[in-house]
């Protein structure tokens, strides 16, 4: 019988009885896309019919920086920002009481995340739950009076404790399971950034360091001051530029990966086509290259590829691009996120199925023959990211 982390049978029955409350979380709809999706567990048979929970654990960093997690974490964004319409509160709070339940330890927000709401929302859904979790958050983006610097970044040390006091703060937690850089500030050698958190970590205020969308040089510099942790940088099949420098330096040094991501925005998972419609008010696909209606046409042929590739081992495509990810390396957590508890379930699904070797080959090169349409980023936000 599939044994859950840290919950006996007879919490599982009682969390399978209060999934009810989460089934009501309600569906975008045909013209809107669901939120991002899937998790990952221990290998399991296929087609096990258990309910899908999480027992495997994956270690993220080396040494007096490794932290043990869930093997699949959640993305919180999306819960109530950039991904179109959501549900309520109770329905969001329902939900990662599901995910907890199911075993997930590793929750992922940020600061800039609607500046402060996203924390706050994840800190009233895990109040209570702090002993058996993980949350992580992000600082280094500039704002003024709660309005974005879009042109700028701000890792300065005075800032860094701002923004680490805040999310102390709104996430009702004594100390930050992991704090990110979100993106690097050019104004502020990475030295001075790693030493700020080294003290932070010293305070107790932080576990561990870890950095986002950053290229090799930066994370040898940074790793050098305070023993980094994880990065986080996007990384699924239409987007797989950290295998060239990243990860080889990430097997090198003891660091783990988080991709961000992993479906790819919702796109892999099937959801999406050309006529779909994304909030003007609180989606950012509708602004991204890659999500313009012939973008979207033309790189449907990938989401095919997933399609068949699924369809004979009766997996989903979403199920295929989680797997992928996460049979690439024994320290990769994704931390796809969703608003649905159907999608819930299919992730942690994702986390029993185990590619040979053969089958990670020709998906890839299936996948790796047709050219992909549009940037990921617009200039702007692509600048933000290190080469």
């Amino acid at each position: 019988m599939r044994k859950y982390n840290g919950i006996n049978r007879r919490e599982f029955l009682r969390s399978a009885m209060l999934s009810g409350a989460a089934m009501c979380v309600s569906s975008i709809s045909n013209e809107m896309v669901a939120n991002e999706s899937r998790d990952k567990q221990e290998p399991l048979a296929l087609g096990s019919k258990v309910a899908a929970g999480i027992s495997a654990k994956r270690t993220l960093g080396s040494g007096t920086a490794s932290m043990v997690v869930s093997a699949i974490g959640f993305g919180c964004m999306g819960l109530n920002y950039h991904r179109s319409q959501h549900p309520g509160k109770k329905q969001v709070i329902a939900l990662v009481h599901e995910a907890i339940d199911r075993g997930v330890t590793l929750f992922d927000t940020a600061e800039s995340y609607g500046y402060q709401t996203n924390e706050r929302l994840v800190g009233e859904a895990l109040k209570g739950y702090s002993d058996r979790v993980f949350v992580t958050t992000k600082f280094g983006h500039k704002f003024v009076d709660g309005v974005q610097i879009k042109t700028e970044e701000d890792s300065s040390p005075n800032n860094i404790r701002k923004v680490c006091e805040n999310s102390l703060r709104n996430l009702g937690v004594e100390t930050l399971g992991m704090f990110y850089q979100h993106r690097a500030d050019p104004n502020t050698p990475i030295e001075v950034v790693a030493e700020t958190v080294n003290e932070l970590i010293r305070e107790g205020k932080v576990l561990h360091f870890g950095l986002c969308e950053v290229n090799a040089d930066t994370i040898r510099r940074a790793h050098r001051i305070c023993p980094v942790t994880a990065i986080q940088s996007e990384y699924h099949l239409m987007h797989r530029a950290v295998e060239d420098s990243i990860l080889p330096l990430c097997e090198e040094l003891g660091i783990g990966f988080v991709p961000y991501s992993p479906i790819n925005r919702g796109f892999l998972g099937g959801l999406i086509n050309e006529y779909t419609r994304f909030d003007p008010e609180n989606d950012n696909r509708q602004d991204l290259p890659r999500f313009q209606p012939e973008a979207i046409r033309a790189n449907m042929r990938i989401v095919e590829v997933l399609n068949a590739f699924g369809r004979t081992r009766g997996i989903t495509p979403a199920q295929v691009a989680l797997a992928w990810l996460m049979n690439k390396k024994p320290w990769i957590v994704a931390i796809p996120g969703t608003t649905k508890l159907s999608h819930l379930e299919e992730n942690l699904r994702a986390a029993d199925i185990i590619f040979t070797a053969g089958e990670m080959r020709e998906l890839e090169d299936a996948v790796s023959a047709i050219p992909v349409v549009g940037s990921r980023y617009n200039a702007l936000q692509e600048s933000k990211v290190q080469k």
